[in-house]
């Protein structure tokens, strides 16, 4: 698979729903359409958040990955 170029990486660790996916948004608004966000996060429910996040925003969903207490996801602004 290749590998994404990330416009934006952005560190929410520590940060409970909904701020990780408040700043997601943010960096979406940020970067232009097509780009790359990456959000790492220690959230458990995020992988539901970002799932449901992207469903609604139709910004699509690259990579949701876990790795022990570290949440992974790829976004790419898609408007």
């Amino acid at each position: 698979m290749e590998q994404e170029a990330i416009a934006l990486a952005i560190d929410a660790k520590g940060l409970a729903c909904p701020m990780p996916i408040f700043k997601a948004k943010q960096g979406l608004k940020s970067v232009d359409v097509g780009q790359v966000v990456e959000v790492i996060c220690t959230d458990p429910g995020s992988m539901a958040d970002f799932k449901a996040f992207a469903n609604s925003t139709g910004h699509e969903l690259l990579a949701a990955e876990k790795q022990d207490t570290i949440y992974r996801f790829l976004l790419r602004r898609t408007k």
